[in-house]
Protein backbone atom coordinates (compact mmCIF):
# COMPACT_ATOMS: atom_id res chain seq x y z
CA UNK A 1 0.00 0.00 0.00
CA UNK A 2 1.51 3.56 -1.11
CA UNK A 3 2.24 5.82 1.63
CA UNK A 4 -0.09 8.95 1.61
CA UNK A 5 2.08 11.83 3.03
CA UNK A 6 5.07 10.48 0.80
CA UNK A 7 2.79 10.49 -2.65
CA UNK A 8 1.67 14.27 -1.79
CA UNK A 9 5.40 14.95 -0.67
CA UNK A 10 6.61 13.58 -4.25
CA UNK A 11 4.23 15.41 -6.37
CA UNK A 12 4.46 18.77 -4.68
CA UNK A 13 8.33 17.98 -4.84
CA UNK A 14 7.98 17.15 -8.75
CA UNK A 15 5.32 20.90 -9.08
CA UNK A 16 8.15 22.55 -7.04
CA UNK A 17 10.74 21.43 -9.77
CA UNK A 18 8.65 21.71 -13.16
CA UNK A 19 7.82 25.60 -11.61
CA UNK A 20 11.54 26.50 -11.25
CA UNK A 21 12.31 25.18 -14.45
CA UNK A 22 10.26 27.11 -16.44
CA UNK A 23 12.02 30.14 -17.32
CA UNK A 24 9.26 32.45 -17.60
CA UNK A 25 7.95 31.68 -13.69
CA UNK A 26 7.23 34.57 -11.82
CA UNK A 27 8.30 35.30 -8.17
CA UNK A 28 5.86 34.56 -5.44
CA UNK A 29 3.50 37.13 -4.91
CA UNK A 30 4.03 38.99 -8.15
CA UNK A 31 1.34 39.22 -10.66
CA UNK A 32 2.90 38.33 -14.51
CA UNK A 33 4.17 41.03 -16.41
CA UNK A 34 2.10 43.32 -17.90
CA UNK A 35 2.38 45.54 -21.67
CA UNK A 36 2.24 49.02 -21.09
CA UNK A 37 0.09 51.39 -22.65
CA UNK A 38 1.03 52.86 -25.82
CA UNK A 39 1.21 56.63 -25.29
CA UNK A 40 1.88 59.52 -27.82
CA UNK A 41 1.28 63.10 -26.41
CA UNK A 42 2.28 66.51 -27.06
CA UNK A 43 5.62 67.19 -25.44
CA UNK A 44 7.91 70.25 -25.11
CA UNK A 45 9.89 69.76 -28.33
CA UNK A 46 7.20 68.13 -30.39
CA UNK A 47 5.03 64.78 -30.12
CA UNK A 48 6.18 61.85 -27.81
CA UNK A 49 5.46 58.24 -29.05
CA UNK A 50 6.77 55.39 -27.07
CA UNK A 51 7.19 53.27 -29.67
CA UNK A 52 9.48 55.77 -31.12
CA UNK A 53 11.50 55.92 -28.34
CA UNK A 54 14.55 53.51 -28.80
CA UNK A 55 15.42 52.45 -25.56
CA UNK A 56 16.97 49.66 -23.41
CA UNK A 57 14.76 50.63 -20.38
CA UNK A 58 11.87 53.63 -20.13
CA UNK A 59 11.44 55.97 -16.64
CA UNK A 60 7.90 56.90 -17.53
CA UNK A 61 6.64 59.50 -14.45
CA UNK A 62 3.25 60.79 -13.97
CA UNK A 63 3.71 64.40 -12.45
CA UNK A 64 1.45 67.08 -11.48
CA UNK A 65 2.51 70.67 -10.70
CA UNK A 66 0.57 70.86 -7.20
CA UNK A 67 2.06 67.92 -6.32
CA UNK A 68 4.37 68.38 -3.13
CA UNK A 69 6.46 64.79 -3.47
CA UNK A 70 7.16 65.39 -7.50
CA UNK A 71 9.25 68.54 -6.10
CA UNK A 72 11.95 66.44 -4.63
CA UNK A 73 10.88 63.76 -7.18
CA UNK A 74 11.99 66.16 -9.86
CA UNK A 75 15.79 66.64 -8.97
CA UNK A 76 16.21 62.77 -8.50
CA UNK A 77 14.69 62.38 -11.83
CA UNK A 78 17.25 64.84 -13.31
CA UNK A 79 19.94 62.52 -12.02
CA UNK A 80 18.94 59.16 -13.04
CA UNK A 81 18.50 60.84 -16.84
CA UNK A 82 21.96 62.09 -16.45
CA UNK A 83 23.70 58.57 -14.69
CA UNK A 84 21.82 56.50 -17.27
CA UNK A 85 20.77 58.18 -20.45
CA UNK A 86 24.44 56.85 -22.07
CA UNK A 87 23.56 53.49 -20.84
CA UNK A 88 20.22 53.60 -22.96
CA UNK A 89 17.74 54.61 -20.13
CA UNK A 90 14.52 56.98 -21.27
CA UNK A 91 13.02 59.50 -19.00
CA UNK A 92 9.65 60.43 -20.02
CA UNK A 93 7.56 62.75 -17.23
CA UNK A 94 3.99 62.72 -18.19
CA UNK A 95 2.02 65.83 -16.53
CA UNK A 96 -1.38 65.60 -15.76
CA UNK A 97 -2.42 69.31 -15.30
CA UNK A 98 -5.69 70.14 -17.18
CA UNK A 99 -3.41 73.42 -17.76
CA UNK A 100 -0.42 73.74 -19.56
CA UNK A 101 0.94 76.98 -17.88
CA UNK A 102 1.26 75.21 -14.45
CA UNK A 103 2.81 72.77 -15.29
CA UNK A 104 5.61 75.19 -17.18
CA UNK A 105 5.96 77.16 -14.32
CA UNK A 106 6.42 74.46 -12.17
CA UNK A 107 9.34 73.13 -15.09
CA UNK A 108 10.87 76.53 -15.02
CA UNK A 109 11.10 75.70 -11.22
CA UNK A 110 12.45 72.66 -11.04
CA UNK A 111 13.93 71.88 -14.61
CA UNK A 112 13.37 69.14 -16.55
CA UNK A 113 16.70 67.65 -18.54
CA UNK A 114 14.65 64.71 -19.59
CA UNK A 115 11.43 64.57 -22.04
CA UNK A 116 8.45 65.87 -20.70
CA UNK A 117 4.87 65.27 -22.38
CA UNK A 118 1.30 66.68 -21.28
CA UNK A 119 -1.51 64.52 -20.88
CA UNK A 120 -4.08 66.72 -19.89
CA UNK A 121 -7.01 64.86 -20.48
CA UNK A 122 -5.67 61.93 -17.98
CA UNK A 123 -6.38 59.24 -20.66
CA UNK A 124 -2.72 57.97 -20.49
CA UNK A 125 -2.43 58.09 -16.70
CA UNK A 126 -5.94 56.40 -16.89
CA UNK A 127 -4.51 53.66 -19.06
CA UNK A 128 -1.37 53.45 -16.56
CA UNK A 129 -4.42 52.73 -13.57
CA UNK A 130 -2.48 55.68 -11.92
CA UNK A 131 -3.93 56.30 -8.82
CA UNK A 132 -1.55 59.05 -7.22
CA UNK A 133 1.07 61.50 -7.84
CA UNK A 134 4.03 61.01 -8.48
CA UNK A 135 3.77 57.37 -10.30
CA UNK A 136 6.97 55.88 -11.60
CA UNK A 137 7.16 52.94 -13.67
CA UNK A 138 10.03 51.36 -14.89
CA UNK A 139 9.35 49.82 -18.46
CA UNK A 140 11.87 46.94 -20.01
CA UNK A 141 13.02 47.23 -23.80
CA UNK A 142 10.27 45.18 -24.72
CA UNK A 143 7.71 47.58 -23.06
CA UNK A 144 6.94 45.51 -20.18
CA UNK A 145 6.36 46.79 -16.57
CA UNK A 146 8.82 45.59 -14.42
CA UNK A 147 8.42 48.11 -11.55
CA UNK A 148 6.11 50.27 -10.34
CA UNK A 149 5.65 53.06 -7.06
CA UNK A 150 3.26 55.69 -6.27
CA UNK A 151 4.53 58.36 -3.85
CA UNK A 152 8.12 59.01 -3.33
CA UNK A 153 10.53 58.18 -0.90
CA UNK A 154 14.60 57.63 -0.78
CA UNK A 155 14.09 54.29 0.12
CA UNK A 156 12.04 53.32 -2.73
CA UNK A 157 14.11 55.60 -5.15
CA UNK A 158 17.25 53.78 -4.52
CA UNK A 159 15.25 50.35 -4.62
CA UNK A 160 14.26 51.39 -8.32
CA UNK A 161 17.63 52.93 -8.55
CA UNK A 162 19.03 49.52 -7.72
CA UNK A 163 16.89 47.86 -10.42
CA UNK A 164 17.80 50.33 -13.19
CA UNK A 165 21.31 49.53 -12.57
CA UNK A 166 20.67 45.38 -12.52
CA UNK A 167 19.07 45.70 -16.09
CA UNK A 168 21.40 48.18 -17.76
CA UNK A 169 24.28 46.03 -16.70
CA UNK A 170 25.63 44.48 -19.70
Amino acid sequence: MRHPVRAGLALALLCLCVHAARPDRVAAGEPPPVQAPHFRLAGRAGPVDSDSLAARAMLVDFWASWCVPCRRSFPWLARIDSTYRARGLVVVAVNVDKERAPADAFLAKYGSPFTVAYDPDGETAAAFKVKGMPTTFLLGPDGTVLASHSGFDDKSAAALEARIERMLTP
